[in-house]
This record gives C-alpha cells, sequence and structure tokens, in this order.
C-alpha cells in the first residue's frame, strides 16, 4: 500500500498519503467502533490522521478545533517537508504570541474522515487490506463530525473552547455546534453557509463529471495503475474549475489581464497559474476524495432531518461569530449575514473585506486573528 514516487514528470495515481511514505507531524488514533451513516449502512474501524500545538490544561477547557477545507489537511502550521507536501496553511494564525496561542491553548487539527492525508479514505485499505476505492460509502459533513467526536473523546476533550473552520471547514465548525451543542464555547464561521445552494451545487458539478469521464479514473478502482494512468486529468480539470471559484474576477483581472505568459509560452498567463494548481493538487490529492468530499459539500444543510435551518440554528448554545468575504463568488456574503441572523446571540456577520475572492479565510490571517482573539479574549 506504500504509494510510489512517480518517476520525473507524470503525475502519481494519487496523491494520498499512504502507509509507508512519511508521517511528518501526524499522530493517529484508531477508531475500533464502526460508525453509522447518514445515508444508510456502515463505515467499520476506521482511523483518524492528526496534528496537535500546545498542551491539554488539567482541566481540558484550553482546546481549540480548526477544521480544514475541502483540499486542505491536519497540517494547518509549520513547514512543508518530509509528509507534508505544503507549508502549514494557517501558519500565521497558529504559536506562541499568536491568535491561537500554543504557549495557552491546545490547538488540533483532524485530516476529514473520507479525507486523503492519513484519515480512512477511499486511498486507505479496507478490512483486508485493499484499497477501498469505489466501495467507500458517501458520508456527509454530520457524518464527519460524529467521527471527530470519536477523536476529542480519546483525547479527553468534553468542550472545546473554540470550534472554528472556513469554507467545508466552516460547514464542520457549524455542524458540531448544531448536532453537539454542550460541547462547543465559541464557534467562529468563516465563509460558509448553512445549506449549500443551487449555484454552488452546479459549479461542482462539472468538477464531478471531468473526474469521472476521465478513463484513468476506471470507475473509483485505479490504485494499481502505472504513475501517469490514473485520473489526473479529470482532478486537473476539476481544480482548474474550483480555483476560478476560489477568488474573484476584478483580482484575476488585475494580476493576469490578458497578457501571455511569455514570448516562448504562447498560453494566456491565466491559463499558465490554472495549470500550476492543477499540477500542485493531482501531487497532492486522490481524486476519489475529491468526488466523495464535493458531494458531502453538496449535501450540507444543517435543517435536514431538524425542521429546517432555522429550528437547526436555534440549538446553537456557543458564543458565535460569523464572517463572510465581500469579494466571495463561491459563498456570497449574503449567506454569511443569513446565518448569523438565524444563530441566538450572534449578531450580524462580520465582513471581511478582501480583493481576494473565497481564498481570503486562507489569507486574510491579520482579519481572522482579530476574530479569533474576540472569542477567546
Amino acid at each position: 500500500m506504500t504509494s510510489k514516487a512517480a518517476p520525473a514528470g507524470l503525475p502519481p495515481v494519487t496523491g494520498a498519503w499512504r502507509p509507508g511514505d512519511p508521517r511528518g507531524r501526524r499522530q493517529w488514533l484508531p477508531v475500533d467502533r464502526s460508525l453509522r451513516l447518514d445515508a444508510g449502512g456502515v463505515l467499520p474501524a476506521y482511523t483518524f490522521a492528526y496534528e496537535t500545538w500546545g498542551r491539554l490544561n488539567s482541566d481540558a477547557s484550553n482546546a481549540v478545533l480548526i477544521e480544514h477545507a475541502l483540499t486542505g489537511d491536519s497540517h494547518a502550521a509549520g513547514e512543508a517537508g518530509p509528509g507534508h507536501p505544503t507549508p502549514g496553511w494557517w501558519d500565521g494564525l497558529i504559536g506562541p504570541g499568536r491568535a491561537l496561542d500554543t504557549s495557552e491553548l491546545f490547538v488540533v487539527v483532524p485530516n476529514i474522515l473520507g479525507g486523503c492525508q492519513g484519515t480512512t479514505g477511499p486511498a486507505s485499505p479496507d478490512p483486508d487490506g485493499k484499497p477501498w476505492g469505489s466501495r467507500f460509502p458517501q458520508v456527509t459533513v454530520r457524518d464527519q463530525v460524529h467521527a471527530e467526536a470519536e477523536l476529542a473523546d480519546a483525547l479527553g476533550i468534553e468542550r472545546w473552547a473554540l470550534v472554528v473552520g472556513g469554507s467545508m471547514g466552516g460547514m464542520r465548525a457549524l455542524e458540531w455546534a448544531v448536532t453537539l451543542p454542550a460541547r462547543v464555547e465559541s464557534l467562529l464561521v468563516v465563509a460558509a453557509p448553512a445549506a449549500a445552494s443551487a449555484e454552488q451545487i452546479a459549479w461542482a458539478s462539472p468538477q464531478l463529471h471531468a473526474i469521472r469521464s476521465d478513463p484513468g479514473w476506471r470507475g473509483g478502482d485505479y490504485y494499481d495503475a502505472a504513475p501517469g494512468d490514473g485520473p489526473h486529468r479529470g482532478l486537473g480539470i476539476a481544480r482548474r474549475i474550483a480555483h476560478v471559484t476560489y477568488r474573484s474576477e476584478p483580482e484575476l483581472g488585475r494580476r493576469f489581464g490578458r497578457r501571455r505568459q511569455s514570448a516562448a509560452d504562447e498560453r494566456f498567463a491565466i491559463e499558465s497559474y490554472l495549470d500550476h494548481h492543477a499540477d500542485k493538487l493531482v501531487r497532492r490529492f486522490d481524486a476519489n476524495s475529491y468526488l466523495l468530499l464535493t458531494e458531502s459539500m453538496n449535501t450540507h444543510d444543517v435543517g435536514r432531518d431538524r425542521s429546517g435551518v432555522g429550528e437547526a440554528l436555534s440549538r446553537i448554545t456557543a458564543r458565535t461569530v460569523v464572517a463572510g468575504v465581500d469579494s466571495d463568488r463561491l459563498y456570497p456574503l449574503y449567506q454569511s449575514n443569513d446565518l448569523a441572523a438565524g444563530i441566538p446571540g450572534a449578531g450580524d456577520a462580520v465582513v471581511i473585506s478582501s480583493p481576494y475572492g473565497h481564498d481570503s479565510f486562507l489569507i486574510e490571517t491579520l482579519q481572522i486573528a482579530a476574530l479569533v482573539k474576540s472569542l477567546l479574549g
């Protein structure tokens, strides 16, 4: 099951972390009990990969849960290196003296259930040791939160001082506060809705089709293919589509305009930029996980089986801040306004002002830090 390095120039069959790869800062929690799933069926024993910073205090009152977005992972802080292909995605927030001050707080970042960076997902071995592939069951955001509660229990954390996330991470943070309100003291939801909208599902649709139309996808069972023969083309197209929605039109216009990449490269500069991000993703992510997690986002709805969104949000007891980005075209600001209006005591949504679009939740760390401090102060 160890992943094999692809020959120079060839993308790997999967960018998933697999047993035998460098572990980096990851810790693991095997969960021996099965997880009953929203859509029916059961996921047998599974494993969580997670990272921590700081130390849990004697009464376990200083724990913070950070939820990563679609193609994120547990490596929220620290340098790139063996086992971690990218630097920490919220490095500016985590550490001594930072907003999430690890001299006082115990910060926990799990890789999402169904992901591909150490937690059980489609690229992981099933109970018989074969990659799950097409047989991995569909999971919802609610399932992912129930699984994360097992991690909290194992770490001895009854109540989080703060649960925070942006984008898909914001969906899970919100679901924590609705599903397990007594376990969340404060909540920060950034650039995430109460339920996925028709347009968000529409943006996802061509991404899903791109992967499933790739001959290298092989119905989801491609892990024994040779390097270069996996579904990297479809995954790359999906990333190109998604990345356009992550940035704002004015920013792309200012950065790239209509210029060509170079005299020797006739691509438009914006095409080169999208190609670059596609190539990066296929070397660190798994196509099946991209499908699974995108569909989890599509089915996100805190009001499902709870008499609607309003009734669900009324369950939240956490001190809450909701924030949206004024240039976000994927999760528009109105969704954050609607979400904040439905949560008791949340007040108005905070506006993160930025030209960078949806990705501002990763970029505007000073503005995010101020919101974190307001909840922990």
